[in-house]
C-alpha cells in the first residue's frame, strides 16, 4: 500500500502453524537507494522481490535493511537477502539486538519452555516433515549480520530523513522509526492494529509490558499522521491522542 512519496507498506501473507499470518514490513526509497524495514519469516525472499516490483521499486536499489528487533518474524529472511544482494547490503540494528541477530546468543524468547509450548501448539494435521522443519528453525534460528548499530534519536538520511526511536519492552533493543516527510511512525511491534483500532503491543509476545507501555510516551515528540504496525497494518486518524491514551495506562 502506497503511503506517501518514498514510503510503501508491504503486505506479505504466509502459511504458518497450520494457518496464515500477514505481516507489514515497510519499504522506503529515494532517487538513489531503497531501505527495507524488517525481513519477515524465513523463506520470503521471492515474496519481497514481488512486493518491490508491485511498489515499482527495482530490487537492485535495495541498499539498507533496518532490523527493528530480534524476533524470528523480523529476522527470518535476512540471511537469504544477504546472500542474494551480496556485500552491498548494509544491515542496521540496535546494539542490544546485534548478538541475537548474528546468532552469538539464542533469541531471548526461544527458551526451552517456549519451544516446548510451540511444539504442543502445532495442529495434529500438520505433516511430520513440516513439523520437523518448523521446530528446527525455532531451535536453530537464522543468523544474519549487523554492519552498524543505531541508537535512540539518531537521524538516518534516507527517503527524506528518518529518526530512530528506541522503544524497549517488546524486546530490550526494540526500535521504531519516524519518517519525517510523510509523518509516518513505523512502530514495528511497539503498537498493533486489531479490527481497525490502534492498540499497544501484544501482551503474549511482550516480556516487559510495563517498559513497553512507557516507551509509547516517546512518540509524543512527533506529529504522527500514519502508523504502520508490523502486525495489523496501517492506522490513521487521531494518532497522537490515541497513543497518549494507550501510554496513560502505565501505573
Amino acid at each position: 500500500m502506497h503511503i506517501a512519496k518514498g514510503i510503501e507498506m508491504l503486505e506479505i501473507s504466509v502459511q504458518i502453524m497450520g494457518g496464515s499470518d500477514t505481516i507489514y514490513p515497510t519499504l522506503l526509497w529515494d532517487e538513489d537507494i531503497a531501505v527495507l524495514v524488517d525481513t519477515g519469516y524465513p523463506g520470503l525472499l521471492e515474496n519481497f522481490k514481488a512486493a518491490f516490483k508491485e511498489a515499482s521499486v527495482h530490487w537492485s536499489k535495495l541498499h539498507t535493511v533496518v532490523i527493528t528487533h530480534q524476533d524470528l518474524d523480523h529476522i527470518g529472511s535476512l540471511p537469504s537477502l544477504l546472500t542474494d544482494c551480496s556485500s552491498k547490503l548494509e544491515v542496521l540494528a540496535h546494539e542490544i539486538e546485534k548478538p541475537y541477530i548474528q546468532g552469538d546468543k539464542m533469541l531471548l524468547k526461544h527458551t526451552p519452555e517456549a519451544l516446548a509450548a510451540a511444539e504442543a501448539m502445532i495442529p495434529p494435521h500438520v505433516p511430520e516433515d513440516w513439523r520437523r522443519a518448523f521446530l528446527s528453525v525455532l531451535s536453530s534460528p537464522p543468523k544474519g549480520r549487523v554492519d552498524n548499530t543505531i541508537k535512540d534519536g539518531e537521524w538516518l538520511p534516507f527517503a527524506g530523513g528518518i529518526t530512530v526511536i528506541h522503544t524497549p519492552g517488546h524486546s530490550p533493543g526494540h526500535l521504531s522509526l519516524y519518517h519525517h516527510e510523510s509523518q509516518t511512525l513505523i512502530a514495528a511491534d511497539a503498537l498493533t492494529v486489531i479490527d481497525g483500532e490502534l492498540h499497544g503491543p501484544d501482551r503474549k509476545a511482550t516480556p516487559d509490558m510495563q517498559t513497553a507501555l512507557l516507551s509509547l510516551s516517546k512518540f509524543a515528540d512527533f506529529e504522527i499522521k500514519n502508523v504502520i504496525c508490523y502486525h495489523g497494518g496501517l492506522y490513521q486518524g487521531d494518532v497522537n491522542q490515541r497513543i497518549a491514551k494507550l501510554a496513560s495506562v502505565v501505573k
